[in-house]
């Protein structure tokens, strides 16, 4: 008889390494879709649910075993300059969670997934590329009231856990940290990173730091970087915390902000899962530029690190 699934995803994470998706914008963008608004894919929220849907399926059929919603770039603020009123954007927000539900249930094979709401950083609201170097010039407290509304909707909507991901300056990792706590669902903490350092350049040991007691945090790491930034920050990662990792580059391209348009040539490899795993890493994938087939490879990576372990 094969094993009962794990109850919650603590214990799953506990259990072995999981397998995350990959970049849902280039999956979108892949099927037709323009992803110019200044919501970028959490446009389809409400113009195209059902093509969110089929990218979560994508990356189910390919091996990932947690899907990330689309609501890395939604906002309150956001959903208002598009004249969406605010209990509908709190609607909009929370379906991203239910249509990840949706693919997870139409995949076959008995396996559990999982849904992780992504929560992104306040630049990828203002969609001028300052998620990319923080420093907003605004205080703690003041990202801690803009973060905790649509933390509390996502939250309430039921995700297994929630993705506190491409965090660019430590002084937001603060305020993300300040508002999850109490909220009853565990959460990852993961930075968009350069080198050794934040997007603002805090020294990248004291912003993991930051979560070494946050026991709503069951994993932290990296995401939105180059894959060789992601080799040198998983051990840190393990070391400074005592937590599992979360490690999600993208490609290995670049993006150029003021273009919007991606350069350079890929450098992520699945070979690459073998030392994120062995430095400590729980959960692995990938971010932008990362479609199908990269999960794929990687998951098949996955697969035999859990045989060999």
């Amino acid at each position: 008889m094969p094993a009962a699934p794990p109850p919650d995803f603590a214990a799953a994470l506990a259990a072995g390494p999981l397998v995350l998706d990959g970049g849902m914008s280039n999956q979108l963008a892949a099927a037709g879709y323009d992803l110019s608004d200044g919501l970028w894919s959490a446009r389809l929220l409400a113009d195209a649910p059902e093509a969110i849907v089929d990218a979560h399926r994508a990356y189910f059929a390919a091996g990932a075993e947690v899907a990330i919603t689309a609501s890395y770039q939604a906002s309150f603020e956001g959903f208002a300059r598009r004249g969406v009123g605010r209990a509908e954007a709190a609607r909009l927000l929370a379906s991203g969670v239910e249509l990840a539900r949706q693919a997870a249930r139409a995949e076959p094979g008995g396996r559990r997934r999982w849904v992780a709401a992504s929560v992104g950083p306040y630049g990828a609201v203002l969609a001028d590329g300052s998620e990319y170097q923080g420093r907003y010039g605004l205080s703690v407290a003041r990202l801690a009231a803009f973060h905790r509304p649509r933390l509390e909707v996502l939250a309430t909507a039921g995700p297994d856990v929630l993705a506190l991901e491409t965090v660019p300056d430590a002084d937001e990792a603060q305020a993300l940290l300040e508002v999850v706590r109490g909220l009853g669902v565990p959460a990852w903490l993961s930075y968009s990173v350069a080198g050794d350092r934040t997007r603002a350049g805090q020294p990248l040991a004291e912003a993991f730091a930051l979560a070494r007691d946050v026991d709503e945090v069951l994993a932290v790491g990296v995401n939105c970087c180059t894959p060789q930034d992601a080799d040198r920050a998983v051990a840190l990662a393990a070391e400074v915390t005592g937590k599992p990792v979360v490690v999600y580059p993208n490609s290995g391209e670049s993006w150029d902000p003021r273009v919007r348009d991606w350069h350079g040539e890929p450098t992520f490899r699945s070979a690459r899962v073998r030392g994120w795993l062995a430095d400590g890493a729980r959960l692995v994938g990938g971010c932008c530029r990362v479609g199908p087939d990269g999960i794929a490879a990687l998951a098949a990576e996955v697969a035999v690190g859990k045989s060999r372990g």
